[in-house]
C-alpha cells in the first residue's frame, strides 16, 4: 500500500544514522551477521513505511487515553 507524504514517518539525517547503525549492531551481535549501510537503511525504510505507523497510532492512542484520563481527574473536582 503506498502512503501518501503526509503519511510518512519523517526522519532526521542524523536519526536515521544512528537507527542504521543500531541496525547493524544487533545484527552483528544477535545474528553474527554484518550488515552494510544499503541493507541497514533498506531495512530502516521498510520498518519505517511498513511497521512505524503501527507504532505511531498505537502512541497517540496512548496518548489519548493519557489526556482523557487526566481531563476526567479535573472533572471529578467540580463543586
Amino acid at each position: 500500500m503506498a502512503r501518501s507524504d503526509k503519511e510518512r514517518i519523517r526522519l532526521s539525517r542524523e536519526k536515521k544514522a544512528e537507527m542504521a547503525a543500531a541496525l547493524k549492531g544487533y545484527f552483528l551481535s544477535e545474528r553474527e551477521e554484518e550488515l552494510g549501510d544499503l541493507a541497514a537503511n533498506l531495512l530502516l525504510d521498510f520498518i519505517s513505511k511498513e511497521l512505524g505507523p503501527a507504532f505511531y497510532n498505537e502512541g497517540v492512542a496512548d496518548a489519548n487515553r493519557y489526556m482523557q484520563e487526566r481531563v476526567e481527574d479535573m472533572l471529578a473536582l467540580q463543586l
